[in-house]
């Protein structure tokens, strides 16, 4: 079995930093690309940041410039450094990551989400 957890999230004013972080464990031979995806209520899903396994970083426009992302690939673990946070970014951050198993194949996981809530 593959897990993803994700820790981090909170309350913070517009303007504020928050750190979340997401370490897979279980049965890993490797993992390719990870990422963090936000879904605010009503709103579908949307990707937030993506950084492949050789750490290149790709990012929504919405975050760019204010958010960054980053890997720990010797831990497994993702990290998303959120700074100038605005009211719109409220909403629940997951983190997913495609995850090659000891068979062989790849499959993408999810972590259970982590509410962020910006206020004014």
């Amino acid at each position: 079995q593959v897990q993803l957890v994700e820790s981090g999230g909170g309350l913070v004013q517009a303007g504020g930093s928050l750190n979340l972080s997401c370490a897979a464990s279980g049965s890993i031979f490797s993992i390719n690309a990870m990422g963090w995806y936000r879904q605010a209520p009503g709103k579908q899903r949307e990707l937030v940041a993506l950084i492949t396994s050789g750490r290149n970083p790709n990012y929504a426009d919405s975050v760019q410039g204010r958010f960054t992302i980053s890997r720990d690939n010797a831990k497994n673990t993702v990290y998303l450094r959120m700074n100038s946070l605005k009211l719109e970014d409220t909403a629940v951050y997951y983190c997913s990551a495609n995850i090659r198993r000891l068979s062989g194949y790849a499959y993408d996981y999810w972590g259970q989400g982590t509410q962020v809530t910006v206020s004014s």
